[in-house]
């Protein structure tokens, strides 16, 4: 009887944001092609029974993750000193299970790629990150564990872009493959026939400066400016540490006299019922994405789309007929995308229908799933 392969996935969140699924369908790929999957993860949280629902383990280990706290001489100390206490646990856990793949879902646990080539075991990094805003010798520094990696892939042409910038050297040993993107269980309800009352905006995602929800905000403001009885709703929480922004929010709100019209629903998994709920998704990112979930989520629930026009979102938004690209950070722009929106709303529905054929073929899971173990394995 033949033995049974192990690979482990070490990820930094135990939630369910875009690339927490994204990372549920790289370990239904492995299952697929026969590995025994042992998911690790800092902390327990909803990704725990999502992943076991797909027939990975899940093991809890301690890793330090880089944040922009780390930039600081008390952070770097921090990180430093987490990383030697997780050492051990790491390598035990490698050699516990037998791994003989190691797949690291992000470049923000860099200690699992040290882990990895230390014990000899074939070692991955999915490169889920693109940070082209940062200054040059930051991007070498983050991205510098990568040289470790037996491979790399890397989820966007824009995101390779960066890393080949950053150490040319790495091209050689990446592949890009597309986020596989479920679309919902059942078929999208159809958008409503009339938008000329109160539209209903969603944003999704962290709630972060970068995501940009208050632009929306602004653009909410400037929609009612110009007459529109608009109402907007920010489906996701903040990072532990980052509460200050969502009181920021609360006061932007308040300022521009918009909270009858604002909600905020917090973390919530089931997104595809809030989707259902809107009129238009708006992912109003400040800075570069090197993907877009989000953006494929909308195009998948048949909701027409307000993007930025920026990075990786439009590798993930183009060619799809119902999409507004806007620049980033313009809240006129969005405003006025989503008054376009209402002047050619009777247009809609067959292009949204389109989409989303386009979208389910591009995006496919079943590809995904097939294509990211081929691409590790290299």
């Amino acid at each position: 009887m033949s033995r049974v392969r192990t690979a482990v996935v070490a990820h930094p969140s135990p939630d369910l944001y875009g690339s927490d699924r994204v990372l549920l369908e790289t370990l239904s790929g492995l299952v697929e092609a026969g590995y025994r999957a042992v998911l690790t993860l800092p902390e327990s949280g909803p990704l725990v029974e999502a992943a076991r629902a797909r027939g990975a383990e899940v093991e809890i280990c301690p890793t330090p993750i880089v944040r922009k706290s780390a930039l600081r001489p008390l952070g770097l100390a921090r990180l430093v000193g987490s990383a030697l206490r997780a050492l051990g646990p790491g390598r035990r856990l490698l050699r516990r299970v037998d791994a003989e793949l190691l797949i690291v879902n992000t470049v923000t646990i860099p200690l699992w790629i040290v882990l990895g080539r230390s014990v000899r075991v074939r070692t991955v990094c999915h490169v889920h990150e693109a940070e082209a805003s940062q200054p040059a010798l930051l991007r070498k520094l983050l991205y510098a564990p990568l040289l470790l990696a037996h491979r790399l892939v890397v989820n966007s042409s824009f995101s390779l872009d960066v890393l080949v910038r950053s150490w040319p050297r790495l091209g050689r040993r990446a592949k890009v493959v597309y986020n596989g993107v479920p679309g919902p269980d059942l078929p999208p309800r159809p958008p409503r026939p009339d938008l000329d009352a109160s539209p209903q905006l969603l944003f999704v995602g962290r709630l972060s400066p970068r995501k940009g929800p208050q632009v929306l905000i602004a653009a909410l403001a400037e929609l009612v400016r110009h007459g529109v009885d608009a109402r907007a709703s920010l489906l996701g929480a903040v990072f532990p540490g980052y509460e200050w922004f969502e009181r920021e929010l609360t006061e932007q709100i308040e300022q521009a006299d918009l909270g009858s019209r604002v909600r905020f629903l917090g973390f919530d998994p089931d997104i595809w019922t809030h989707l259902a709920e809107a009129d238009v998704i708006c992912v109003p990112s400040t800075v570069d994405e090197p993907f877009g979930n989000t953006a494929v989520e909308a195009v998948l629930a048949q909701r027409p789309l307000v993007v930025s026009d920026t990075s990786g979102l439009k590798e993930a938004a183009g060619g799809f007929e119902s999409v507004q690209f806007v620049p980033p950070g313009d809240p006129q722009a969005i405003a006025a995308a989503v008054q376009e929106l209402q002047a050619r709303w009777d247009e809609l529905p067959a292009q949204l229908a389109r989409d989303r054929d386009r979208a389910i073929e591009r995006f496919a899971p079943a590809v995904y799933r097939k294509t990211v173990v081929e691409a590790a394995l290299g």
